[in-house]
């Protein structure tokens, strides 16, 4: 038999529980760490907010009037720390004048999602991050791990783009309030079993979903 996304939903459920993701005290710090999480570990972001708030410095103001400089080192531990400086502030600046999450919260889901995309240096995966668990839209987030995992699965080809698949799993579970909590378990189950078993190289033995994988057989 098949995998199904209803089927992968409910094994890694059971196996791993549930999720509570995002970790973040407030929407704007979801929205930090959307960014500083660009290519690189939780574990470093953490370490890159940890120095933020520290220094009273994880505000949308601080950070769009401090030094390149400063900024940079604050967040070193995230890595391409003067790439990410810039965009965090580009975000920030933009956030400021759109009048924050009180005003941005008011826009329609679609119409959030071209502001925010419209942003340089937020992509589709970043922004996704922001609507779901910032905003708590009904926007499932599309990362490496998901591609590799319907793709061992054999529910894509893995080559598809990135709103294709969004789309898919979207349209699978159907978009609307309701699926928020859904997806924003789903998309950290993903991560969780990507990182004990579904890595680049699989570690299949004990694996939730290895009876339906194509790639374990």
């Amino acid at each position: 038999m098949a995998a199904t996304l209803d089927w992968i939903y409910e094994r890694l459920h059971h196996h791993y529980g549930p999720q509570h993701w995002w970790p973040a005290d407030t929407p704007f710090e979801v929205m930090v760490g959307a960014i500083l999480t660009q290519n690189t570990a939780w574990t470093n972001v953490e370490k890159a907010i940890a120095n933020l708030k520290a220094n009273q410095a994880l505000s949308a103001e601080v950070i769009a009037e401090t030094p390149h400089q400063q900024l940079a080192a604050w967040i070193r531990p995230s890595g391409y720390f003067n790439i990410k400086a810039k965009r965090l502030q580009n975000f920030c600046r933009w956030y400021l004048q759109n009048g924050r999450a009180e005003s941005l919260r008011k826009l329609p889901t679609d119409q959030l999602r071209h502001e925010l995309l419209s942003v340089n240096g937020v992509g589709p995966e970043t922004a996704d991050d922001m609507l779901l668990y910032a905003f708590h839209r009904p926007v499932f987030v599309i990362d490496a791990y998901t591609r590799r995992l319907l793709s061992r699965l054999g529910l894509i080809r893995g080559d598809e783009g990135y709103e294709t698949l969004r789309i898919l799993v979207e349209e699978h579970f159907g978009r609307n309030d309701e699926q928020v909590p859904l997806f924003n378990t789903l998309h950290a189950l993903i991560v969780a079993h990507a990182k004990d078993y579904c890595r680049k190289r699989p570690q299949c033995k004990g694996c939730p979903l290895r009876r339906r994988c194509p790639a374990a057989e």
